[in-house]
């Protein structure tokens, strides 16, 4: 692939990105992708023959990058700090990546019709992996007793709340920075939910 190529590909990716966190799926077309990236819909075309293409191509990049924090929670770690460490950087990700959290969002909502067998396989595996880590240091008495798996998806959904409900947080609060005093207080929170 040539540097124009790549160039292309990146800047399709970028305005795709920009066109499917803002529309969904079903308000994106190639028209408005072709548009957002300064491209024709011919040339577009050259690189990606669908919107399907594109999207999936996206979601797929970002399930790697979005379960780093996740995959990084080390079992031989002092447990609250690991724990804690997970949400300040999922919270970060978050805060990084707005639009590739609504993307996400968008496909859960959708029925996850990309992305099932990933949710069901991968995902599912390292979820297990991890909640037994949790729950492993829950019966060590290293913290208070915890369903791993719901504290998993607790800090996923109180992280990402704040970018995928920006416009509600922002007219709840008042506040121009939905993510402002969100690192404190989820760390207050998840503290006493792991000293019980």
């Amino acid at each position: 692939m040539s540097r124009i190529q790549k160039r292309n590909r990146a800047r399709i990716a970028e305005a795709a990105l920009e066109v499917f966190s803002r529309n969904g799926f079903r308000g994106a077309t190639l028209d408005a992708i072709a548009g957002e990236a300064g491209l024709s819909k011919p040339n577009l075309i050259y690189y990606y023959p669908s919107k399907e293409t594109i999207y999936e191509e996206l979601l797929t990049g970002l399930l790697s990058r979005w379960l780093e924090p996740l995959t990084a929670l080390d079992p031989a770690g002092e447990p609250e700090a690991e724990i804690l460490g997970y949400v300040s950087r999922k919270l970060d990700l978050s805060r990084q990546m707005p639009r590739e959290s609504r993307l996400f969002a968008n496909e859960i909502l959708r029925g996850a019709p990309l992305i099932a067998p990933h949710l069901t396989g991968p995902l599912h595996r390292l979820v297990a992996e991890k909640a037994a880590v949790i729950e492993g240091w829950a019966a060590a008495g290293r913290i208070a007793p915890v369903d791993g798996r719901q504290l998993i998806m607790s800090i996923w959904a109180l992280t990402q709340h704040y970018v995928d409900a920006d416009v509600q947080v922002r007219a709840v609060t008042g506040m121009a920075d939905p993510l402002a005093g969100a690192a404190a207080h989820l760390e207050t929170l998840f503290r006493r939910t792991l000293r019980g």
